[in-house]
């Protein structure tokens, strides 16, 4: 029989047990005989039949005698067979299971050279493993499902030369062959093992209460929510990356790999598209596989706003069109991509309630290929293709399921009408726009702008100076719209009628119309934040909303994010968080950096209603991650150098300066008699804009070039050189550079050889000669030279290593990452992100950190965070606050902390200053980055409690213990004073702060050691303060020993006095029985009381005095009666 017809059977057989056995369990029998998942048909296992090399007719003989058909413990059989020639026999036994095929569980072989031409029967005895034969139990931890076992046997010459091959292809070039199909029982119709052990009664139970349980397939659904949350799309290379996992049951993982080539799946996106294409295409849509190119499915906006449509067949082929429809523009409009077989429905619907529906059809000519979990996928832009310009809403995706229209489940509203709050803005916006160009026409100004955008030439010239003039369009124009119109925009038509009476270029700079309404934009912002930042002007707040939404709708981004951090953080107004969510994404839509960075902070913190999403996240802080690179190679006046500064901190305060400042005055005397030091220090200032320096490229530019000839300085010679080369700065002279290059690598400038390496790289591609620079300054400790190298693996130019080697590339980046490389973090966190490589884990948390540090040094920010500290030293408070607190809601730690202190420091700035001071120390103490001082602050918070926020004891002995694992000397003290006051601190922390119980008998001891670390963590400020807390300590035990040792005097005093009396009573006691005894020897007459008396001596005065005088008689009285 042919292996084609073997392998027919064994798919047939395969196909019949899934069908048969559809309640899998998924849990149970998730067990791998050798971990590696099958990605596609073909294994390593399955080859071509491939026919004998001998042309002889065969005259050897196997078979099976006496096999059962069902798999038993013990499995025996007997094999007959006979040899013509010197041969070998063997016997194998392979297992198939839903998530590996071709397991090889059982192996036999031997000669037959001795007896030829005689018909020969040996016995045989398989042993199965347990997880085949029995249900699961106390040792058999679990059961896997078989889908066949194939008992098969061949004769193979020994002299063939295939003998020496793997078992692949000697099956098949086998001189005679045979076969036999195992059946298995189902995992649920197996019996339980004898284990012939004696159980516990406790185990024994519990496998008898399991036994009698009914197993049960774990519930999950075949529905992703890609996306939930609105996200804003700037039309650049940057979108939201998700990655599916696979199935946790068992029966859906199974389907979903055998529609990998026959799929079923549904996509169903909700967009708004701002803007038409401005490039060829623009993503929408599309799946990235395994090897880093387009899959299935793929959806982009084209030019003309038709939707382009691609998939991938088995082949390899791609096959594309082009939707019958057309996209609107600024309407939520919803996409239905369904895919069965090789036929695919794509359906546009708009509006909420799915008024209009549009539908475009295909059929594929082969089968399509599409494997949701070999890749990733992409809303929006990628590193492949630029995003389209608008927002995305909620996003499903159905993996093994293919309906159409009502049967799609995908709601526009979730929690909020956040779509209407978009469509309300655009057309308000609209209408603003609209009037604002009229009044450009009313004064003759808008046909100046377009003829501004026409090629220049000398006709049109002619045209413009010397042509027709239209008397009607010469004229003043009547205002198309009312007073009431000027009224409500007062401002905005001031404004307009100033820039009019301005010189025309210089408010139309750019030669279009959408960049004149961002610069009346800009300067709208510009006049209402100067408002703002006059003292009280947040009081005015309320007057001054209308005037930055107008900013906002003429196209300024900033003047929409300082809008969304106004309602969300209730500056002067009411609490608005959906108008706070609005401006944010109408900003970050339009690629503010500050509105990017605000986003990523509250995707990744999750919170202010903004839910917790690592790959949102990382989609907005990979985007101002990859500016911030770019930004730092652009002269633009407002950038500055991100500098974390606490205004509690007074040394780095003291240490801002200006160009007229003591220390700026004193860098520059140095440098000016030869400093080497003072020179690059002062061209660092003065290029980066540091310490409060003005940023001034040209002044920095100087210094370098004065370094580097007077002092030959290596570091000089290399930056100066560098500037040379590029041409930035400078005028360009490639060979003066190249020369100072080379001068300050030859004096060991670790730079300056990265930069050779460049050179030969970029310039020479001697990729040998580059890498043995990059090799050397990596040595030296060339983060760059470490990237470099990254780079030519993961692109496959390493000299001596084809290919491309992105898993070792990855280690290059990692270290120079590790140590702040800003484009080996943004090349690492894409890993992380996709984890589209085996050997680097999906890992998205890792992915926004790192983005996040490199976005956090973006210039943009450092500049409003620079003119927040000059206000602050120029004690403009209001102006500080306002600046502080929109670099604070990007996530800035700093910021946040400076915005709590300046308002517990100053509660009049604003009626928020109290809520202000508990949000963003909270928001700074959970943050990685944070400064013990915030730490204390919001444990004296919880302690005493605040405003709306109740006393947590608990709490404040968390932050306290935080801020004592940084050596803070004021958290040792607040701890010690806890203790003092009688209050337990778990073991947990003291274990985490090395004080374990055992080596502290009682509190005393506690106190001692929280007090010694107060002195010695920060000996010159904390000396006093917890010198005395110790002293009181000290002097509270020796009080206390002093007291119990009185104490144990006094009580044994009073014990051995106590004890006297008792022995001295005792023997007056036994005295006066004794003398009672002898009187009572002589009775005395009981009749006589007289007798009595006149026996007895007299008694003095004193010894017995009456209580009252009426218990008693006088004397007198007794006198007489006597």
């Amino acid at each position: 029989m042919e292996v084609g017809i073997v392998s027919r059977l064994f798919v047939m057989f395969t196909c019949r047990r899934m069908m048969n056995f559809h309640w899998l369990p998924c849990l149970g029998w998730l067990f791998v005989l050798m971990p590696a998942p099958l990605y596609s048909e073909s294994t390593t296992q399955t080859t071509a039949v491939l026919q004998s090399l001998t042309n002889r007719e065969s005259k050897d003989i196997i078979r099976f005698i006496n096999a059962t058909d069902m798999v038993v413990p013990d499995y025996k059989f007997s094999i007959e067979y006979l040899c013509t020639e010197p041969s070998t026999v063997r016997v194998e036994v392979i297992v198939s299971t839903d998530v590996k095929i071709g397991v090889t569980i059982y192996k036999k072989r031997w000669v037959c050279e001795k007896c030829l031409h005689t018909l020969r029967n040996r016995t045989l005895w398989v042993r199965f493993p347990s997880i085949m034969l029995y249900r699961p139990d106390y040792l058999i931890r679990r059961s896997i499902v078989i889908n066949n076992v194939i008992l098969r046997a061949w004769i193979i010459n020994t002299n063939f030369g295939a003998y020496e091959s793997r078992n692949a292809t000697v099956y098949e070039q086998a001189v005679t062959r045979t076969y036999k199909l195992l059946g298995t029982f189902n995992p649920f119709e197996r019996p339980y093992k004898d284990h012939k052990e004696c159980l516990q009664w406790d185990t024994e139970k519990i496998q008898a209460i399991q036994e009698m349980q009914i197993p049960q397939c774990l519930l999950e659904n075949d529905v992703v929510d890609l996306l939930r949350f609105p996200f804003a799309s700037t039309g650049l290379k940057f979108g939201i990356m998700k990655k599916l996992k696979k199935f946790n049951n068992l029966e859906m993982e199974v389907a979903s790999k055998q529609l990998v080539n026959n799929p079923r799946f549904t996509v169903s996106i909700w967009i708004y598209v701002l803007h038409g294409c401005k490039r060829h295409l623009c993503g929408i849509f599309h799946h990235i596989n395994e090897k880093q190119i387009y899959g299935t499915p793929l959806l982009l906006l084209t030019q003309d706003g038709n939707v382009h449509f691609q998939m991938t067949l088995s082949s390899g082929k791609y096959i594309a069109g082009k939707s019958n429809f057309k996209l609107s523009l600024r309407r939520w409009c919803r996409l239905d991509l369904t895919v069965q077989d090789r036929r695919m429905t794509l359906s546009v619907s708009y509006g909420e309630r799915l008024q209009t529906r549009e539908d475009a059809f295909y059929v594929y000519p082969g089968d399509v290929h599409h494997h949701d979990t070999a890749g990733y996928f992409v809303l929006g832009g990628s590193s492949h293709i630029r995003g389209f310009e608008g927002f995305i809403g909620p996003v499903k995706f159905y993996r093994v399921r293919a309906l159409k229209g009502q049967e799609i489940s995908n709601p526009l509203v979730i929690d909020h009408k956040f779509h209407e709050h978009i469509e309300q803005y655009y057309k308000n916006c609209k209408k603003l726009n609209t009037l604002i160009m009229k009044y450009f026409q009313s004064l003759g100004l808008h046909k100046k702008i377009q003829q501004m955008n026409r090629n220049s030439n000398y006709y049109l010239q002619l045209v413009t100076k010397y042509g027709p003039i239209n008397s009607d369009e010469e004229k003043c124009t009547a205002r198309p719209w009312g007073k009431s119109t000027e009224k409500n925009y007062k401002t905005l038509f001031d404004l307009l009628q100033t820039m009019a009476s301005e010189p025309f270029l210089d408010f139309t700079h750019s030669s279009n119309l959408h960049s004149t309404l961002i610069k009346v934009g800009e300067k709208l912002f510009q006049k209402t934040v100067e408002i703002l930042a006059r003292p009280g002007g947040t009081q005015q707040i309320g007057h001054l909303i209308t005037s930055l939404m107008e900013a906002s709708c003429c196209g300024y981004s900033r003047a929409a994010y300082f809008l969304a951090v106004i309602f969300e953080t209730g500056l002067g107004v009411e609490l608005q968080p959906l108008q706070g969510l609005l401006y944010s994404l109408v900003a970050a839509q339009g690629n503010d950096r500050l509105a990017l960075m605000h986003l990523g902070y509250k995707h990744d913190q999750g919170i202010d209603g903004y839910p917790m999403d690592y790959d949102i996240s990382f989609g907005y802080y990979l985007n101002i991650a990859q500016q911030t690179v770019q930004d730092r190679h652009v002269f633009d006046g407002e950038q500055s150098f991100v500098e974390p500064i606490r205004l509690m901190d007074d040394v780095a305060l003291q240490s801002q300066t200006k160009e007229n400042d003591d220390l700026f005055l004193w860098l520059r005397y140095q440098a000016n008699h030869g400093d080497v030091f003072a020179q690059q220090k002062l061209a660092r200032m003065l290029y980066w804009g540091q310490q409060g320096v003005t940023r001034d490229v040209k002044a920095a530019l100087k210094w370098y070039s004065r370094s580097a000839v007077e002092t030959g300085d290596p570091l000089s010679l290399y930056e100066y050189g560098l500037f040379l080369f590029k041409g930035k700065g400078v005028k360009k002279d490639t060979e003066l550079g190249l020369r100072l290059i080379s001068e300050a690598a030859s004096k060991g400038s670790h730079e300056a050889l990265n930069g050779l390496g460049w050179y030969y790289e970029t310039f020479k591609k001697d990729y040998v000669k580059a890498v043995e620079y990059w090799e050397k300054a990596m040595k030296m400790g060339s983060l760059d030279a470490s990237h470099n190298l990254g780079m030519l693996y993961e692109v496959g130019l390493y000299p001596g290593k084809p290919g491309k080697n992105e898993t070792e590339a990855f280690q290059y980046y990692y270290k120079a990452g590790s140590a702040g490389h800003f484009e080996s973090i943004i090349r690492c966190s894409f890993y992380w992100s996709t984890g589209n490589f085996e050997s680097i884990p999906h890992n998205p948390r890792q992915a926004v950190l790192w983005t996040r540090f490199v976005a956090e040094q973006n210039g943009f920010l450092g500049y409003f965070m620079r003119k927040a500290m000059d206000a602050y030293l120029q004690r403009s408070w209001n102006e500080a606050l306002l600046y502080f607190l929109v670099t604070a809601e990007t996530g800035i730690e700093t910021s946040q902390t400076n915005v709590a202190y300046l308002c517990e420091e100053n509660p009049e700035l604003t009626n928020s200053s109290v809520d202000y001071t508990w949000r963003y120390y909270n928001l700074s103490a959970f943050q990685l980055n944070t400064h013990p001082f915030v730490l204390v602050k919001m444990g004296d918070y919880f302690y005493y409690g605040h405003k709306n926020h109740k006393k947590d004891i608990t709490q404040s002995i968390e932050m306290y213990a935080s801020a004592a694992l940084y050596n803070y000397s004021q958290a040792f003290y607040s701890l010690g004073s806890l203790v003092e006051e009688g209050l337990h601190i778990p073991e947990r922390i003291l274990d985490l702060l090395n004080l374990a119980t055992a080596n502290h008998s009682n509190n005393i001891s506690i106190l001692l050691e929280l007090y010694e670390r107060c002195i010695i963590v920060d000996f010159e400020e904390a000396f006093i303060p917890c010198s005395i807390a110790l002293l009181r300590v000290y002097l509270k035990t020796i009080w206390i020993n002093i007291c119990t040792a009185a104490l144990l005097y006094t009580a044994g005093s009073v014990l051995l006095s106590t004890l006297i009396v008792f022995a001295v009573k005792h023997y007056w006691d036994y005295t006066a029985v004794v003398s009672t005894t002898s009187i009572n020897e002589h009775p005395p007459n009981l009749n006589s009381s007289r007798e009595n008396i006149q026996s007895d001596e007299t008694i003095p005065e004193e010894t017995s005095l009456p209580s009252t005088a009426s218990e008693y008689p006088e004397q007198n009285e007794t006198r007489s009666t006597e």
